[in-house]
């Protein structure tokens, strides 16, 4: 069983960059495929971003295809969004997902089985 911490949220200006991290711990991290996700205030958790286990293959929302960029480093345990030309429709809380290897292009968040506790971006405007 795998254990996901996110980093890196905060407040940014509009049109500025963070960058989130995801820590893993307790399971073999290069053997899951991952995922970035988000949940705004009264609205459905959504997906983000995600990649296979190598980092080979990622995928986009359309909302943010062009604008991030989703990496991971197995030998760090960890995965990375980079968040660029950020605007205040991406405010929300931000999560990481891991699911098995085999699910490379999962989109809905059934379709993933462990979970970070998020961590919030604020962009204004």
């Amino acid at each position: 069983q795998v254990q996901l911490v996110e980093s890196g949220g905060g407040l940014v200006q509009a049109g500025g960059s963070l960058k989130l991290s995801c820590a893993a711990s307790g399971g073999t991290f290069s053997s899951y495929a991952m995922g970035w996700f988000r949940q705004a205030p009264g609205k459905e958790r959504e997906f983000v971003a995600g990649l296979s286990w190598s980092g080979g293959r990622t995928y986009y929302a359309d909302s943010v295809k062009g604008r991030f960029t989703v990496d991971r480093i197995n030998a760090k345990n960890t995965v990375y969004l980079e968040m660029d030309t950020l605007k205040p429709e991406d405010t929300a809380v931000y999560y990481c997902a891991a699911t098995g290897w085999r699910r490379v292009g999962a989109r809905m968040p059934s379709e993933y089985d462990y979970w970070g506790q998020g961590t919030q971006v604020t962009v204004s405007s």
